[in-house]
Formats: structure tokens, C-alpha cells, sequence
């Protein structure tokens, strides 16, 4: 990121990572920055809910802000009652962490050293300083055992870690 706020690996107008390129136009998939909101506001948002929503439904999740209380708070109310609306019944809510691991900058996540290990890759504490939180969110994500990992190197490739 450079001293304007740009940060060149995420687009400004639409905010998603190039690896997400081959599923942003159409939204079928749900994109990093609303996986990160719902974290932050503690709803476990399934695949299947996503997919009943209709494309400005999706597109307003993707623009709401959800990082001071009240727009969490927000942002919360409306996803639940387009979750409700959709299926009848609110989405499962998740323990909020107080100190998510993408906003520590000084302790890289074992999940996330072990999957770049696999990839004969050393990513360094310095590295990952220079990450933003959504960076650093997107590689804790895509380094879950439990998540399709295909875009770990692309990742690290647009956030320059390798070449």
C-alpha cells in the first residue's frame, strides 16, 4: 500500500482480489471482503444462503461497511433478516474473536506457515507486516485445511511474496 491508501492488490471500486477474478462478475462464490465481514459480525453465512440471494442483494453485502459497532451491528441485522427472508430462520451466529489473527501483525499463523511450507515457500515475519488485515485474512482463509486451497500461491503471488 502506498502512502495514498492504494493498496494495488485490491481494486478501489470493487475491493476483491485478483484470484477472485474468475468468480467476482457473477458472485456465484462469496467473495474475501464479505467472508471478513462475517467474521466480524460473527454469522456463519452458508454457500447456499449466498446463492438464494439475488445479484444487488449480494452486491449490497459487498459495499455495506461492517467495521465500527454500529455498522457490524448493522450489517448483521440486515444479512439475518435477507437470511431469514430467504429460509425462514436466521443464519447460525459465531463467537466474534476480540483479537483476529489477521489484525496481529507481529505472529504469522501456523496454518498459514505450514501451507506455504508445502509450497517449499518461507514467509516472513516482515512479510506479513507489510500485509494489510484483508491480505493477511485472505491467506489465514486460504490456508484452512477445510478450505479449497487453489488460490494459496495465487495469492501470494499478487501480494508479492513470490514471484
Amino acid at each position: 500500500m502506498d502512502n495514498s491508501g492504494f493498496n494495488p492488490s485490491i481494486s478501489q471500486s470493487t475491493n476483491y482480489f485478483q484470484f477472485e477474478a474468475d468468480f467476482v462478475g457473477s458472485l456465484h462464490c462469496i467473495p474475501m471482503q464479505v467472508r471478513m465481514k462475517l467474521d466480524n459480525c460473527g454469522v456463519k453465512l452458508k454457500l447456499v444462503h449466498w446463492n438464494q440471494f439475488t445479484s444487488s442483494e449480494r452486491q449490497a453485502l459487498v459495499n455495506m461497511p461492517c467495521e465500527t459497532e454500529l455498522e457490524t451491528k448493522t450489517y448483521k441485522e440486515f444479512l439475518q433478516n435477507l437470511v431469514t427472508e430467504k429460509t425462514g430462520q436466521p443464519a447460525k451466529e459465531l463467537t466474534i474473536d476480540p483479537h483476529p489473527p489477521w489484525l496481529d501483525a507481529t505472529t504469522i499463523p501456523n496454518e498459514v506457515i505450514v501451507k506455504a511450507q508445502e509450497s517449499h515457500i518461507s514467509l516472513s515475519l516482515e512479510q506479513w507486516r507489510n500485509l494489510t488485515p484483508a491480505q493477511r485474512f485472505a491467506l489465514i482463509k486460504l490456508s484452512r485445511p477445510s478450505h479449497e486451497n487453489k488460490n494459496f500461491l495465487p495469492a501470494l503471488q499478487e501480494f508479492g511474496i513470490i514471484s
